[in-house]
């Protein structure tokens, strides 16, 4: 008793102090309980646009303010609530690690793994959690039972980590490529489900599709693709990386069979964390990416989180970031990302060489844009933009995307994207 006393009080876990409820809260969780309270009532759409609410969830992340950071597309910060935890549960860990984390702390993995599974609606037993979107891909891949002549078709705007995975298997064990190249931004659902259609044989085994294309933020329509794949016995690998609480769905609506994503990205969870969603029946027939003592091919979503020694303060810090999550709602979330990406996209689309290779359309992207100057480097503009303006954005060169990628967040203020516009107007004046 006296050892779950003191795991309650030192790691917080299964205590009643909600995320916003504790009597000695700092002011910003105070004015930000205020604000929630004020709008309540409000539509999703209505309160996109209402910058003294998200003023308040800004004050619940620690972000620099000598730097504006608009590459959220690489991995987000987490807000405070997150950070406090984890660190709360290292220093937990530290105490006696063997105890506090495979005896302690792994307790929490169940009731993780259930509300990860609320999130995505989808069971329990189909869910593992791990440390980022690629380790879900790879596992996926690789634990693929393929033989030589099977057809894989992907993307040449899919990531770099699953592509050259497909490429090492391609290598190993002959299976062969069938590759697609998309021209984007397109907001034609025909066009884009038919460039993988009239890649499928009658030897094709597998569909690689990324949800959201991390270059320039294109929304594929998966449900589509995956519709037709699975007619023709086709298994679909969705890389959600960019897309799970990006944008409002489950994976079971999408009608895939293996789906990845990263926490650290839209869930705000700590960095190195991640989730691999496999269809239930579909778990026997995948190898594991790290070994088991069990059987391989056994049927138990857990065969894959055999990591060997893992950072289980990172893990269960998860479980705030789902409360953070759940606190803005992922409507209210979706609208502010779209509507972030819109403020800027719309202030500069008329601008004479500038080219946008992303939609304005929430059907077809969210949060991340994609801007081209004419005849210049995405490099130099990236650049510019750092060293006149502090304003972190990242160079995209990738098969036929190119431009800056941006990538404002919940706690972006439009002040911040008044800047970058301005600091484009004034790149292409130079």
């Amino acid at each position: 008793m006296n050892s779950r006393r003191s795991f309650i009080q030192k790691a917080g876990l299964f205590t009643g102090v909600t995320l916003l409820g504790a009597m000695n809260a700092p002011a910003w969780s105070r004015n930000l309980d205020k604000a929630l309270h004020r709008t309540a009532g409000m539509s999703p759409d209505h309160l996109a646009s209402d910058e003294d609410f998200w003023y308040y969830i800004q004050q619940s992340f620690t972000v620099s303010p000598s730097l504006i950071n608009l590459n959220n597309g690489g991995v987000s910060p987490a807000p405070k609530t997150v950070q406090d935890a984890m660190k709360r549960y290292y220093d937990y860990s530290n105490e006696a690690p063997s105890y506090y984390m495979w005896r302690e702390l792994d307790k929490g993995r169940e009731p993780l793994r259930r509300n990860l599974a609320r999130l995505a609606g989808c069971l329990p037993e189909e869910i593992a959690i791990n440390r980022n979107a690629s380790e879900g891909m790879e596992t996926v891949i690789f634990g693929l039972q393929l033989k030589a002549g099977d057809e894989v078709v992907l993307s040449k705007q899919d990531y770099p980590n699953v592509i050259n995975a497909y490429k090492q298997r391609e290598k190993r064990d002959g299976i062969k490529l069938v590759w697609v190249n998309l021209e984007l931004p397109s907001e034609d659902e025909t066009y884009l489900v038919q460039q993988y259609v009239k890649a499928f044989t009658s030897r094709t085994r597998v569909v690689n599709i990324t949800h959201i294309i991390n270059w320039n933020g294109q929304i594929l329509p998966v449900r589509s693709i995956a519709d037709e794949a699975r007619q023709k016995g086709i298994a679909v690998v969705v890389d959600g990386a960019h897309s799970f609480l990006q944008t409002t769905f489950t994976i079971p609506s999408l009608n895939c069979d293996y789906f990845a994503t990263s926490l650290h990205k839209w869930m705000y969870a700590p960095i190195g964390s991640g989730m691999l969603y496999v269809r239930k029946e579909k778990i026997k027939d995948i190898y594991p990416l790290f070994a088991t003592a069990d059987d391989p091919l056994r049927e138990d979503i857990r065969k894959f989180e055999s990591l060997g020694t893992r950072p289980y303060f990172i893990e269960q810090a998860i479980g705030k970031a789902i409360e953070f999550h759940e606190m803005i709602g992922s409507e209210r979330k979706e609208k502010r990302l779209h509507y972030l990406k819109n403020y800027w996209m719309e202030k500069v689309k008329d601008l004479p060489g500038v080219q946008l290779h992303t939609s304005l359309h929430p059907q077809w992207g969210c949060a991340i844009g994609n801007l081209e100057v004419t005849g210049k480097k995405p490099a130099d503009l990236d650049s510019f933009l750092l060293e006149r303006y502090r304003i972190h954005v990242v160079g995209i060169e990738w098969e036929n995307i190119h431009g800056i990628r941006v990538t404002p967040n919940v706690y972006t203020t439009t002040k911040n994207l008044d800047l970058l516009v301005e600091g484009i107007k004034a790149y292409l004046k130079q």
